[in-house]
């Protein structure tokens, strides 16, 4: 029987784009792994639109359509008063609705469908009281995750910016330093969101063959019965395996408790990171579990540039918590080809998934 670590080996052979081959022979190397543990094995298959990437470009594009709109509005004097709030509370509620349901993958936009699945696994006949959760896909952008964190931070001083200048055009046109700023940061901000979407391929040998191989291990040292283990896919696609998950199995996951593990570097913080008062409670027993486990743990909410496979399972009433550790050369690796094993031990990795399979 291959061990943890041998079978990591042979799923960072290549990359695991969701909907992909690549994607499709590691889901069975752990499948096939899962089994030779005893578990019970299923494979939910769905379809998915990965045009949901288009979101980030779309919103860079509309930011900058909505700004060329702005700046006659702001600064002709001719111009009505009201005009440039209105164009601009319209245009970015619209902007909004159309990013969001991008993202959500409301609509394929010519981009085709995919197949992808999760892998649920099972011992026993008890209840599961605790889901180990980790995805399997990975996917390479054209910026990191620190690029995604800048742009982020860039875009909403854009949108201030901009919005405190469309109220501000109420009680008169407005010109200099200001208007060339907010032009400035949205056109920033438009270059770094077109750098979302996919170029090329990646290991994810962080993202997240560091978490898949925690899950592993945590299925090795479960106990018999009560742990149930969930290998999501198309999570780099806007979190549709655990969406997917949330939708079908709601009514059992109240009550129940969830660790998500994604992204287990070997150096940084390690992260507790919950998204309710619910999951609130539960991480300071988990943090304390791992206390040692890593010389600085936070608990901390998700952050909004950041979304992983708890946040929907959290909304079904279940306990649900996500644990990472990274640091800002982790977030300019991630999304990228440069994401691979190199100097990577995974020795927190394998600590987390020992300790989140016991008593917490």
């Amino acid at each position: 029987m291959a061990r943890p670590r041998e079978l990591l080996a042979l799923v960072l052979d290549g990359s695991r784009e969701a909907g992909t081959p690549g994607a499709a022979d590691a889901r069975r190397l752990v499948a096939d792994h899962l089994r030779t543990l005893d578990y019970t094995v299923e494979e939910r298959p769905f379809s998915f639109f990965p045009s949901s990437l288009n979101a980030l470009p779309m919103f860079g594009a509309g930011l900058g359509w909505l700004t060329l709109i702005q700046i006659p509005l702001i600064t002709v004097a001719g111009a009505p008063a009201w005009a440039a709030l209105a164009a601009w509370v319209v245009g970015l509620a619209a902007l909004a609705i159309l990013v969001r349901g991008t993202a959500l993958g409301w609509s394929s936009l010519g981009g085709g469908v995919r197949e992808d699945a999760n892998l649920i696994a099972t011992r026993g006949n008890a209840p599961v009281r605790r889901w180990i959760v980790a995805h399997l896909d990975t996917k390479a952008q054209g910026q990191s995750m620190a690029g995604r964190v800048v742009g982020v931070v860039v875009a909403a001083l854009a949108l201030l910016t901009l919005s405190v200048l469309a109220v501000a055009r109420l009680w008169g046109p407005l010109e200099g330093d200001m208007v060339a700023y907010a032009a400035v940061l949205a056109l920033i901000a438009c270059g770094l969101a077109a750098r979302g979407a996919l170029r090329g391929t990646s290991q994810g040998a962080r993202d997240n063959g560091s978490g898949l191989l925690a899950a592993l291990v945590a299925a090795e040292a479960a106990p018999a019965a009560g742990v149930g283990i969930l290998i999501t896919g198309a999570e780099e696609f806007g979190l549709v395996g655990s969406r997917i998950f949330a939708r079908e199995f709601g009514p059992q996951l109240v009550g129940v408790e969830v660790i998500n593990l994604d992204t287990i570097d070997d150096q940084g913080v390690l992260y507790v990171v919950s998204h309710d008062a619910t999951g609130g409670r539960w991480s300071a027993s988990v943090a304390g579990a791992l206390a040692g486990v890593a010389p600085a743990i936070t608990e901390r909410r998700q952050p909004l540039w950041a979304y992983v496979d708890s946040r929907p399972l959290s909304q079904t009433g279940a306990a649900a918590l996500t644990v990472a550790r990274l640091d800002w050369g982790t977030l300019r690796r991630m999304h990228t080809p440069r994401d691979t094993p190199a100097g990577m031990a995974f020795v927190t990795a394998e600590a987390v998934g020992r300790l989140v399979a016991g008593p917490i």
